[in-house]
C-alpha cells in the first residue's frame, strides 16, 4: 500500500459516498487508476465495505450500553448458542470476546431502559451467563470509525 492507497482510504474513511470522479479528482489520479485501487483494497479485504452512519438518537436509539458479561462454562456447543443469540439481537452492535476478568464485552443500543431490559431478557432467556453486568453511556464524548491512516506512509 502506497501513500496514494492511504490517501483514498482517509478520503473514503470519512465521504464514503463520493463518486470515482470525484474521488479521482481529491487524489489527483485518473478516475481509471482509482476506480483499479479501491478495486485492489477492496479485493484484499482493506475495505471491507461502504456505509451511511446513522444517528441513533435520530432514530430513537437514545440509551448505549455496556453489557460485561461473565461464564463459567467455554465450551464450543456453549459459545455456538451465546453467538446465535447476539446475532438475533440487531440492537447489539458490537460483540468482543476479552481477556482478563471478563469474558464478552458487548455494546447494546436501546431507545430506553425498559427496551433494555427486554433485550437483557430475551439474552438471559437464550443462553446461560455467570454474570452480565451493564454500563449506561451518560454522554459520548467522542465516537469514531476511522482509523489513522497517515497519506505520506508514515502509518504501516
Amino acid at each position: 500500500m502506497d501513500r496514494k492507497d492511504r490517501l483514498i482510504l482517509n478520503i473514503l474513511q470519512s465521504e464514503a459516498g463520493l463518486s470515482m470522479q470525484e474521488l479521482a479528482e481529491r487524489t489527483a489520479l485518473s478516475k481509471s487508476a482509482v476506480w483499479r485501487r479501491v478495486r485492489d483494497l477492496e479485493n484484499s479485504g482493506v475495505i471491507r465495505g461502504r456505509v451511511a452512519l446513522l444517528d441513533p438518537e435520530a432514530l430513537g436509539f437514545g440509551l448505549t450500553v455496556f453489557a460485561l458479561v461473565r461464564t463459567s462454562q467455554h465450551s464450543d456447543a456453549w459459545f455456538a448458542r451465546f453467538e446465535e443469540a447476539v446475532d438475533s439481537i440487531p440492537e447489539i452492535l458490537e460483540f468482543h470476546r476479552m481477556s482478563g476478568d471478563v469474558d464478552y464485552l458487548l455494546r447494546v443500543v436501546a431507545r430506553d431502559i425498559g427496551h433494555y431490559d427486554q433485550i437483557y431478557k430475551r439474552l438471559i432467556r437464550e443462553v446461560e451467563f455467570a454474570d452480565i453486568s451493564s454500563t449506561f453511556v451518560m454522554e459520548t464524548l467522542k465516537a469514531g470509525v476511522a482509523l489513522p491512516l497517515d497519506p505520506h506512509g508514515a502509518t504501516p
